[in-house]
């Protein structure tokens, strides 16, 4: 099955797969190379067949054809040997291959490219090659991003929906995931520059006041001293005081809120706290709001001190 993109230019980029069901992989490496040609103003057309002599015509070739190299654009991992591993050890599958390759072209930078593969690629690779990433604790199984796209597969009832109707639809609901991860990682990058000068030329480093709402857990992680985080969030006219975390991708902070704060609202909060304008704390400790900046930063004086 062949699907067309066209760009009222003279020869059509041949993009091939496999055929019958489909993967995350896939479809990112797929997309990858969607966004690459599309913001090359290169026509294309996407090519699921399992023909070896049809394959042997592809300008990418990706998931299957049992050949990875990058010089001619063959993004298979699936013969012997794969096709190398990261430093982690988390082999690639063909959007990490593809990713490796082109997502400079569509990021910018060797930052934002790392970025994504530690986000997005290197997950979806890993689970491809069949390995756990967390550990189940519960009887509750994660719903990953690949049961998002096993969603997409036609049922057995779904005689009227073919494999590669569905590829292709998948492929566009990638399209927004993996364009919105781009813009998020490029912005991240700016932030985090952002919030590295604002701490350098912050005296107390323990309570840092940033202009905006910048994602800044990361950068922040790096340094030993901050404990609290204000910013205004314009979204409801309040100035926050977040805890910073030990690690960004766990739920204890590097120092709490008072428990005796926990949960309290306006007047409650303002007669514990002593300030006047203190609006709520969250009873997990990691978040107080108030209505100025004064009242933020009292109140993160006070966390700090407490």
């Amino acid at each position: 099955m062949r699907f067309l993109k066209d760009f009222m230019t003279m020869q059509n980029k041949k993009l091939i797969t496999h055929n019958d069901s489909f993967h995350s992989d896939d479809v990112f490496a797929c997309t990858t190379l969607c966004l690459m040609l599309e913001k090359n103003k290169e026509s294309f057309e996407i090519i699921r067949t399992r023909d070896p002599e049809i394959i042997k015509t592809g300008d990418y070739v990706f998931d299957l054809g049992g050949i990875y190299d990058e010089k001619i654009n063959r993004f298979d991992h699936h013969q012997i040997g794969g096709a190398g591993k990261r430093e982690n050890g988390i082999e690639y599958s063909s959007f990490g291959l593809v990713w490796k390759k082109f997502g400079k072209i569509l990021t910018g930078s060797d930052k934002a490219v790392e970025l994504i593969d530690e986000r997005l690629a290197a997950a979806v690779d890993a689970l491809d090659n069949g390995l756990d990433l967390v550990e189940n604790k519960y009887a509750v199984t994660p719903y990953y991003l690949e049961n998002i796209f096993f969603s997409m597969r036609p049922t057995w009832r779904e005689e009227n929906l073919s494999q590669d109707e569905m590829f292709l639809k998948s492929v566009e609901m990638a399209k927004v995931i993996l364009s919105r991860e781009i813009i998020q990682a490029q912005d991240r990058i700016l932030a985090e520059e952002i919030v590295t000068s604002i701490y350098n030329n912050t005296a107390d480093k323990k309570i840092i006041i940033l202009d905006k709402n910048y994602p800044y857990e990361y950068v922040l992680n790096n340094f030993p001293e901050p404990l609290f985080v204000i910013y205004f969030k314009k979204s409801n006219d309040s100035w926050q005081v977040r805890a910073v975390r030990n690690d960004p991708k766990s739920f204890k902070n590097r120092k709490n809120f008072p428990v005796s704060w926990a949960g309290l609202r306006d007047e409650e909060l303002q007669k514990i706290t002593g300030v006047s304008d203190a609006m709520f704390c969250h009873r997990g400790l990691f978040l107080v709001v108030a209505k100025s900046k004064e009242g933020a930063v009292k109140l993160a004086q006070i966390a700090v001190e407490s």
